[in-house]
């Protein structure tokens, strides 16, 4: 069993389905956020579509008017720093995207491995 990085939010949310892990999913998110005391608090009834809208608001959110909260949730879910540096800060959205698909890809990570190794 070998974890494959997903290449988008979209193919990442449909493999947490698939392998029966997207409940797993959206805990891990939850509690991650609550860490860094920034609640997110999904349902888990939460569709695939509206974790990605949502994930995606709250980090545009974050950047804009707290960005110390949102350094402090990247540390807390353990976003590669290297990651985070290499891409494009010039366009807000399509910041706040990238870097919600990067933690949606760490999240993922951590469930992965807590239930297949």
């Amino acid at each position: 069993m070998q974890f494959t990085t997903p290449k988008s939010s979209d193919s990442l949310l449909s493999e947490a389905e698939r392998e029966n892990l997207y409940l797993k999913l959206i805990v891990q998110i939850n509690k991650d956020f609550n860490l860094a005391n920034e609640g997110i608090d999904f349902p888990l009834s939460t569709s695939p579509q509206n974790i990605k809208v949502q994930l995606h608001e709250k980090i545009y959110r974050l950047i804009q008017f707290k960005f110390a909260a949102y350094l402090n949730l990247l540390y807390i879910i353990d976003v590669s720093e290297e990651q985070i540096k290499k891409l494009d800060g010039s366009d807000l959205v399509n910041l706040s995207e990238e870097v919600a698909f990067l933690i949606l890809k760490r999240e993922w990570q951590k469930v992965w491995f807590r239930n297949k190794l």
